[in-house]
């Protein structure tokens, strides 16, 4: 690399005392360009479920990581010079979808107020909004839409790589397979059973999307009085959905709050957006439903599709990329 890729430690205020128990002392990976100096820009890099800081860092024979596509985009002149930031979002329950929830912690506010507060103060990157991207795939990709819907005042360009959106597409389709696992045991039990089986030995392959449903419980219908703190979508006993439960999913949905927090977006800058067509999660339908509602609402953005699926495609980055650091704000 012609940068310098350093780790560094986080103590977040917001994530003390989450409800899991999940360290408030965090990894942060910071990609420093060379020529390096005050008042650069920044962008902050969000992985989707499952994953952590340490994800992004990652070997792939024959592959660049996303730290090393920074790095070369940089070094050819495509981005000029910006400040990277890789951010850990890892739970006990595999991810946060970067929301704030009485059942995982305030991941939200962890990223917009705390992550963004050390950054600016240790890298001294330029500190307004105009100054600061934010981009993620999957999960991270929904994590950058959250922002853009909340905090359009902290990150004026998004990038969504097949950000979770268009829910009856993307999750209900694991509903039956959840309720297939958690017949005569509950949420909290399942968990317990599922991470004794990840340390003794490993997770099995119908894990998965049981694991994914529960985690999307605990974000988007957190309910104290559940097992676990979660409320889940479904009747337990005959998989019936519960309209009252499933109604606040949706309302999670990009889909939904894209048209409903216009206002937000048409604040940003820039907004890029795209989807494989080949998409395992089908995550394309609520792309293009979302830039749809962009279009209507005569909002620039980027919107594409490619000939790929969901997994191994870290070079999408290379455009989004190219596409916003060029009009980041700099000192």
């Amino acid at each position: 690399m012609e940068g310098r890729l350093e780790l560094e430690w986080i103590a977040s205020p917001a994530l003390e005392g989450n409800p899991l128990g999940d360290p408030s002392r965090r990894p942060v990976y910071l990609y420093r360009p060379p020529g390096e100096r005050p008042g650069l820009p920044a962008v902050y890099f969000l992985h989707g479920f499952a994953g952590s800081a340490h994800s992004w860092v990652n070997f792939q024979p024959f592959a660049r990581t996303v730290p090393e596509r920074l790095d070369a985009l940089v070094a050819s002149g495509a981005v000029p010079p910006v400040v990277g930031v890789f951010v850990d979002g890892w739970t006990a329950l595999g991810g946060s979808q970067w929301l704030n929830s009485s059942a995982i912690g305030d991941y939200r506010d962890y990223l917009a107020r705390d992550v963004v507060a050390f950054v600016d103060r240790t890298l001294r990157t330029l500190p307004r909004a105009e100054a600061r991207a934010v981009v993620g795939k999957s999960s991270g990709g929904y994590g950058a839409l959250v922002m853009g819907r909340h905090h359009p005042d902290v990150f004026a360009h998004l990038g969504c790589h097949a950000g979770d959106a268009g829910f009856e597409y993307c999750y209900l389709p694991d509903f039956g397979k959840a309720a297939a696992a958690l017949l005569g045991t509950d949420a909290a039990r399942w968990l317990d059973d599922m991470r004794r089986r990840g340390r003794e030995t490993k997770l099995r392959g119908d894990d998965h999307p049981v694991l994914n449903v529960l985690a999307m419980a605990a974000a988007y219908s957190p309910d104290p009085t559940a097992p676990a703190g979660l409320g889940l979508p479904f009747d337990p006993e005959t998989a019936r959905i519960r309209e009252e439960v499933w109604s606040r999913w949706l309302a999670e949905d990009p889909v939904r709050f894209v048209p409903q927090s216009l206002g937000s977006f048409r604040r940003l800058r820039s907004l890029f957006l795209d989807c494989g067509t080949r998409d395992e999660f089908q995550l394309r339908w609520g792309a293009r439903m979302v830039a749809a509602s962009l279009q209507a609402a005569g909002i620039d953005f980027v919107h594409e599709e490619f000939e790929d699926g969901h997994r191994d495609v870290a070079y999408r980055y290379d455009r989004s990329l190219a596409y916003l650091g060029p009009r980041l704000s700099r000192a």
